[in-house]
């Protein structure tokens, strides 16, 4: 009856699960998140009720709720044979979960046979009607999740497990999951570094992590300590030689050394562990791409078919990682660079309006892409006015990145040789007014806007600038 299934989705919506977490499909690639978890399911022994509780999700976001069924059951068992003295502490995200998948199977009783289950354990549980507060793992495990989803989610993450830590600040996953957060949402070379202090006292905690430990190394390599990171590297490799995501950092830590040999050898081990991770061909795409720029510094004429061989490698990793990882937003701005540095033009514009596309691209990553486009069409294609429109669109994110200094500099250059050779067109003056307004040279700003005023009397946008400008001397 329809009551019912009213109240029942009123109930649903105060449990506490994946289902009512707000994890956006449209926010992820889910195939390669359930390759992901797969991954972690197979090789950390620690987070497999999770892995399964967000496998089961991924499943019904792919519409196979039987599947999700199938995971949620793995998730049970895993509780009765881990923890069986904390069944019910251990099952009510999981038991939330079941909830909501028989609600969207129109199977009404189960779901409510499952929500009160919900309902009477957290009451047995804690005295409080917050009783989340009192059960803090569920905290942690929705920080987790988040973190799955996307920079988008991670200051939602960084909350949940400050809350968690609230109630049990020596907890070792609530610390890592913290010390994770804290380290994606740190910029790399960020001084001081609070994620530094975070994952000494996470890996304290938990000295076998090694995942924490090859974050810490990379961390510390930021911040130019190469030798005490090598050291955690060096430990990590020894305790854990085959873990696909340690030997993925610890490539990436030797390519930024300049080691590519060594990183070359550690991510095609990690390939033929899991041979379809698109990160893995993104990182050795990356690793032949630096052995060409080495090649390129140390001699002014390299073998031709030197090059054309690191060019092709690097362009096969890059093509790979994106069959793998279709909206992979990093390998398309590699490959099409790397087309163009082969001259092969079509392709390369190709996969830059592949990038267009790509629908969950963040503001930092938009910016990104004009900048890289406009290079592309100015350095490549030698199409002078296409590229400032794209590096005039770079400017509009605001945020104060290192492609936002490049695009300010490309426009610098490209709008001052314009007007040396004579542009009468008041646009090129008012931009490059714009980019002084930017850099700060406000005298040089108003100069050129009076210059853009004189050729287009009356413009609204240069006289607005203007007294802008001079309102702020």
């Amino acid at each position: 009856s329809t009551v019912s299934k009213t109240s029942l989705k009123s109930s649903l919506l105060q449990l506490e699960c994946y289902f009512t977490w707000t994890l956006l499909k449209q926010d992820v690639d889910l195939n390669d998140l359930e390759e992901k978890i797969n991954h972690q399911i197979e090789f950390l022994i620690k987070s497999k009720v999770r892995s399964y509780n967000l496998l089961s999700y991924v499943c019904h976001l792919n519409n196979s709720n039987e599947e999700a069924l199938r995971n949620l059951q793995k998730a049970e068992e895993v509780v009765k044979k881990k923890h069986p003295d904390e069944i019910d502490r251990r099952s009510l995200v999981t038991w939330g979960n079941y909830a909501w998948i028989y609600y969207h199977m129109e199977r009404y009783e189960e779901a409510q046979t499952y929500a009160s289950k919900v309902e009477k354990s957290s009451k047995k549980l804690s005295s409080s009607p917050r009783w989340k507060d009192q059960l803090p793992e569920i905290y942690a495990e929705e920080g987790w999740a988040l973190i799955k989803f996307g920079k988008k989610y991670y200051e939602r993450a960084k909350t949940c497990f400050e809350n968690a830590l609230r109630n049990e600040p020596d907890n070792p996953e609530f610390n890592a999951g913290y010390a994770v957060t804290m380290y994606r949402l740190e910029y790399p070379f960020q001084t001081p570094s609070l994620s530094v202090k975070l994952l000494k006292r996470a890996i304290e905690l938990d000295p076998e992590n090694t995942s924490l430990v090859v974050l810490l190394a990379l961390k510390l390599q930021d911040l130019k300590q190469t030798d005490e990171g090598e050291r955690y590297i060096e430990e990590a490799m020894k305790t854990t030689p085959d873990l696909p995501h340690v030997l993925r950092y610890a490539a990436k830590f030797y390519r930024r050394k300049g080691e590519l040999d060594k990183a070359v050898k550690f991510l095609k081990k990690a390939l033929t562990v899991t041979p379809d991770s698109a990160i893995l061909h993104h990182q050795l795409g990356l690793c032949y791409r630096s052995e060409l720029i080495q090649l390129k510094r140390a001699t002014k004429y390299p073998p031709q078919e030197q090059v054309d061989e690191l060019l092709q490698l690097s362009i096969f990793h890059f093509k790979r990682a994106i069959e793998k990882k279709t909206n992979f937003f990093y390998s398309h701005m590699d490959l099409a660079n790397m087309y163009a540095e082969g001259k092969r033009y079509e392709e390369a514009e190709e996969i830059f309006q592949k990038a267009f596309q790509i629908n969950i691209l963040s503001d930092d990553d938009k910016q990104q892409l004009y900048c890289c486009y406009g290079s592309f069409k100015h350095f490549h294609l030698k199409k002078e006015s296409e590229a400032i429109e794209n590096y005039i669109e770079g400017l509009k994110f605001k945020k104060d990145s290192y492609y936002l200094h490049k695009c300010k500099k490309a426009l610098k250059m490209l709008l001052e040789e314009r007007i040396w050779r004579g542009s009468r067109d008041a646009t090129d003056f008012g931009r490059l007014g714009l980019v002084h307004k930017l850099n700060g040279e406000k005298h040089k700003a108003i100069k050129c806007y009076e210059q853009a005023l004189a050729l287009y009397p009356g413009n609204e946008d240069y006289l607005s600038a203007l007294c802008e400008l001079r309102v702020s001397i």
